[in-house]
């Protein structure tokens, strides 16, 4: 596994490996709790060192499992996780307040068994606390030794200046993938100029790009994608020229429709690392293997004119949710 470097320095694995989907959001889990730890150890086994997890994935579940699996390789692994949401209020509201930060790291901390959060993300940007306030209350977590990294995510370029001129952001993560580009216009090349690095979060839209989805996929109680307007019938429907196009791509190459997904984020720059989320080891290592493969300038320039040529239908979140990104 190739590894690539986020802001201030901070090494991780090319392809790292999101750990939400083990808990929640994508329909009963297949696996038993034992299989999941056998899966995030199996893949640090295969060079996956970058392991994303948050307070509200569950809630607090998934931290448990990533703790619990992580332990034995600790000093191997670079653990992000989030703060930012008032879980305990049980509104799902937010809650970036300085002594809300404090009480979810020590938490966290807990649940992770560790003694060091790599990677400390503001889950949404809240719009009632300044983030020079939680840009410098991270700031003194990284001071006391509890945390090492600042993160934001889904922040607005103008939220990412504030935040890293009060102390240094290493990383920013938001949904980025051939039909989600969003942060092409202002965020990176905001990163690009301050030097700070995107984690891209459903590389492979939530398991539309690989091929898999279609208007006769039947998503589970519990699915977000029940509630995601571009998975709707009439709007997958009119998705599916997007993803054919990148299978007959892949075809040609011999490769997966999602690898030919992830090895575009890859190229798209050196400080972009996608964090793709699964439940099974084959696709821990189906994924891991975009890092080989190769795109020449044309497939490039052919996947960089997908969302214009063909289009995306739907926003990518309900409106409740768009309230939340690019503050």
């Amino acid at each position: 596994m190739h590894t690539r470097t986020l802001g201030q320095g901070l090494e991780v694995s090319a392809i790292g490996l999101g750990a939400m989907g083990m808990s929640q959001s994508y329909g009963p889990n297949p696996g038993s709790r034992d299989d999941m730890i056998d899966v995030l150890r199996g893949a640090v086994d295969r060079g996956v060192t970058f392991v994303d997890t948050a307070e509200v994935y569950g809630p607090y579940v998934n931290e448990e499992l990533v703790g619990e699996a992580l332990e034995p390789v600790r000093d191997q692994v670079v653990i992000a996780t989030k703060f930012g949401f008032d879980i305990a209020g049980g509104q799902g509201g937010l809650d970036s307040r300085p002594e809300q930060i404090r009480r979810v790291a020590d938490a966290s901390l807990r649940r992770l068994r560790t003694d060091r959060i790599d990677l400390f993300y503001q889950h949404r940007v809240d719009p009632d606390v300044p983030i020079e306030d939680v840009a410098g209350t991270v700031g003194e977590l990284v001071a006391e030794g509890k945390v090492r990294h600042l993160g934001l995510s889904e922040a607005s370029a103008t939220t990412i200046r504030r935040a890293h001129a009060a102390h240094p952001v290493t990383a920013v993560q938001s949904e980025y993938s051939l039909w989600t580009r969003d942060p092409e216009a202002e965020v990176l090349p905001a990163l690009a100029e301050l030097g700070i690095g995107l984690v891209a979060f459903s590389p492979l839209g939530k398991g539309f790009l690989t091929g898999t989805v279609d208007t006769s996929t039947t998503f589970a109680d519990g699915d977000i994608r029940r509630r995601v307007p571009r998975f709707e019938a009439e709007n997958l429907a009119a998705n599916q020229a997007l993803v054919d196009h990148v299978k007959e791509l892949a075809a040609g190459k011999g490769v997966t429709p999602g690898q030919v997904a992830l090895a575009w984020l890859l190229a798209q720059r050196p400080w972009v690392v996608p964090i793709p989320g699964t439940r099974r080891i084959e696709r821990v290592e189906e994924n891991a293997a975009a890092t080989t493969v190769g795109l020449s300038a044309d497939e490039r320039a052919d996947l960089d004119a997908l969302a214009t040529t063909v289009g995306v239908h739907g926003d990518r979140y309900n409106a409740h949710h768009l309230g939340l990104v690019g503050r």
